[in-house]
């Protein structure tokens, strides 16, 4: 299971992105399951605009079960926010910190990013070990 972030979904929907290429090679390559978080999908929407073909062809993505969305309960919202708050020297946005408490919860630590920078710092807890994420 490979959770996606924002920027792969932005390049992947909008072929004027610089990354637009390379994520497509990217996902061509992934044999897992894909999986994205609430605050993810509305930040890709909101950065490719509700009424552009971009948001559209990602709606499509999502409803034909190209990628499956994982939703935070109270509990791993609320870890969300504990995230942000350990991050906050960095700092964390509630979508990145969404994707880390999924990894946690989904038992993974492979992130689909081009946010390379952010998520080289951030790591995911299992018990009472952090482990760096894998970026693909």
């Amino acid at each position: 299971m490979i959770l996606v972030d924002t920027g792969p979904l932005i390049a992947l929907f909008d072929p004027k992105d610089e990354h637009h290429d390379r994520c497509r090679r990217t996902l061509k390559e992934i044999r897992e399951a894909l999986f994205t978080t609430i605050p993810v999908l509305g930040e890709a929407f909101h950065m490719l605009g509700p009424a552009s073909i971009g948001s559209s062809r990602l709606r499509d993505f999502v409803e034909r079960g190209g990628m499956s969305v994982w939703f935070l309960d109270r509990a791993w919202l609320t870890r969300s926010f504990e995230l942000m708050e350990q991050y906050a020297d960095h700092p964390m946005d509630l979508a990145d910190a969404s994707l880390l408490a999924a990894a946690e919860a989904l038992h993974t630590r492979k992130i689909f990013s081009i946010d390379r920078n952010d998520f080289a710092a951030y790591r995911v807890r299992r018990g009472h070990r952090l482990y760096p994420v894998d970026l693909v």
